[in-house]
């Protein structure tokens, strides 16, 4: 068993693993690209009528597809999405997808400059976007923009980040060059590519990135240099990140810029309390003083495990020295308060926000609803949203997925008509959070029947819906509708796994089983589908990661190491021997 620990840790500290919390990100893009000013008041209506939940769930699904999502609100910023995208004439995308079929390019050109279709930079900027999924189509639209002189800066930099969330990065450096020669600026596409670099657990060519932008007569500053930093430790590679920071401390002295980057992937990537520690030592080490971004990581970090004592102790020190707490600090001290069952401290803190000139926004109420509808008072979660709208604050995704968590699957389709009625959704997140929490309770009917609804709200399934489904089924040891699922997502277009593909053509699925002796109570509130990432863990220990990384190509832990290491010992002492032995076969 200890063996197991240690490798397990060895294996999650490495670059084998996509380790970042991607749908926390992704939750800060949904807000960011949906979010309305309005809000319909009768909403809270339906969280009024919502049934209570028996246990606490946390709203992380494991990814099953590479990053050919958004990834951040980041790089949403760096490509001035929001202001951006237009809609697109009907009928466009299907001329795309069917000119695509033609035997030559020159061919499909052809039939693209004889369509009546009007390309302008916002359309063709928004086409390339709404392609983004299926990489060359949007390579074959970004071509047909070429010839009509669309491809501006901001369409290259969009189609650079699209080819590089494929791992298309030989097409991707073709485009920065062809850029270069025609003296656009390739900048901002040097970032994109270390991102994409370290998305793709590639950390070397990211740093190497970082290395040959004097080639592109860029140079190498504090700013590139943070940059690189910042989408290591975002895509889980913080002793990375942290071993080239002190590596080029020649070049670029340590400061506390750098080190709080550093701490900030332990605090809120990782959020692992004993390195975060580490790193605050290591920089009175350095004779660096922490300010007011290092202490605000901290109290983040200690809040999200739950630890008030520490939370509160840095907040205290922290105005000793005369640093001004932000509004993240008093949201990470809402959130602790309201978990450990100190609501009404929680609510005192919130007036005292007025009296430090600082205003309560959505974060603010939401770090109260999200741990309230974790602990199933839902009365008071709608005590608090009702507050929220009375201070003419909309509630965000979060806000309804914190109650999409908690209520009842008799409620669901009332929460997510109540998104669609405020604009904000429901998402590809919304339904894979859903899914997860149904497959987690094992109810693939109604798995099944939140599926079917995805049409009524303009949900088109993703290769992440579609394998999130077919694992869900096979966890429940629905085979056969597994395999129809697979089938459809294959008769899309849809790239199929060949793990998956194996375990569908098995007729017993190995260690995949319809078994009881798991208490979801005992594996814990924090995981839609933690069983299978445990489980997919254990099965690479005692295998093969190549082979299991195909079957999860893109496997998150959205908590911390020691949490995950402790959570697949447990898991695997509830494990019988059969099942053991199935997964070392």
């Amino acid at each position: 068993m200890a063996a197991i620990v240690a490798i397990a840790t060895r294996l999650t500290r490495t670059a084998q693993w996509s380790i970042v919390q991607q749908q926390y990100l992704l939750r800060l893009v949904s807000t960011s690209l949906f979010s309305n000013s309005s809000f319909q008041n009768h909403s809270s209506s339906a969280f009024h009528r919502a049934g209570l939940v028996h246990s606490p769930l946390l709203s992380y699904v494991p990814r099953f597809v590479s990053s050919n999502c958004f990834s951040t609100k980041i790089i949403s910023d760096m490509l001035d999405i929001n202001q951006s995208l237009v809609p697109l004439e009907q009928g466009l995308i299907d001329l795309i997808r069917h000119v695509s079929q033609l035997e030559s390019e020159t061919d499909a050109m052809a039939s693209l400059e004889e369509s009546s279709f009007d390309l302008n930079h916002e359309s063709f900027y928004s086409l390339i976007w709404e392609l983004r999924d299926e990489w060359r189509l949007a390579f074959l639209a970004f071509k047909w923009g070429e010839k009509r002189g669309c491809d501006d800066q901001k369409a290259c930099d969009l189609m650079i980040w699209v080819l590089g969330n494929h791992q298309k990065f030989n097409i991707a450096w073709c485009l920065i060059r062809d850029m270069f020669h025609v003296s656009k600026d390739t900048r901002k596409a040097m970032f994109l590519m270390m991102d994409r670099y370290a998305a793709a657990n590639d950390t070397s060519q990211a740093i190497r990135t970082f290395d040959i932008m004097d080639k592109f007569k860029h140079t190498p500053d504090d700013e590139a240099f943070q940059g690189l930093l910042y989408a290591l430790c975002r895509h889980g590679h913080i002793e990375k990140a942290e071993e080239f920071m002190l590596a080029s401390k020649k070049l670029f002295p340590v400061d506390v810029e750098g080190f709080n980057i550093i701490l900030n992937g332990w605090c809120n990537i990782w959020t692992d309390v004993t390195e975060a520690k580490r790193i605050w030592r290591e920089m009175g080490n350095y004779c660096i003083t922490p300010n007011k971004d290092s202490y605000s990581h901290m109290i983040s970090c200690f809040s999200k495990v739950g630890n008030l004592f520490d939370s509160l102790r840095l907040y205290d020190e922290m105005k000793k020295r005369g640093l001004a707490p932000g509004i993240e600090v008093y949201n990470s001290l809402v959130y602790v308060l309201t978990r450990e069952n100190c609501f009404d401290e929680a609510m005192k803190l919130m007036e005292k926000l007025n009296e430090e000139g600082l205003k309560p926004d959505s974060v603010t109420y939401n770090s109260m609803i999200r741990p309230l509808c974790e602990a199933g008072k839902l009365d008071l979660a709608r005590n608090v949203l009702a507050t929220m709208i009375s201070e003419n604050l909309s509630p965000t995704v979060d806000t309804f997925h914190a109650f999409l968590e908690a209520v009842y699957f008799d409620k669901t389709l009332e929460v997510l008509g109540q998104m669609k009625v405020s604009g904000l959704g429901p998402t590809e997140e919304t339904f894979l959070l859903i899914l997860g929490k149904l497959f987690k309770g094992k109810q693939p009917e109604n798995a099944l029947k939140i599926w079917a609804e995805m049409d009524r709200f303009e949900i088109v399934a993703n290769p992440a819906l579609y394998l999130a489904t077919v694992h869900g089924l096979l966890s429940c040891g629905w085979l056969e509708m597994a395999r129809e699922i697979y089938s459809e997502m294959k008769s899309k277009g849809f790239p199929g796994n060949p793990m998956l593909q194996k375990l569908l053509e098995e007729q017993k699925v190995k260690g995949i089983r319809k078994s009881k002796r798991i208490d979801p109570q005992k594996v814990g509130s924090r995981g839609g589908y933690k069983d299978l990432m445990v489980s997919t863990l254990l099965k690479c220990v005692m295998c093969n990661l190549h082979e299991t990384r195909s079957l999860v190509p893109n496997l998150s832990v959205p908590f911390g190491l020691s949490a995950f290491t402790s959570s697949a010992v447990q898991y695997s002492r509830n494990l019988s021997p059969d099942y053991m032995k199935d997964i070392r076969n």
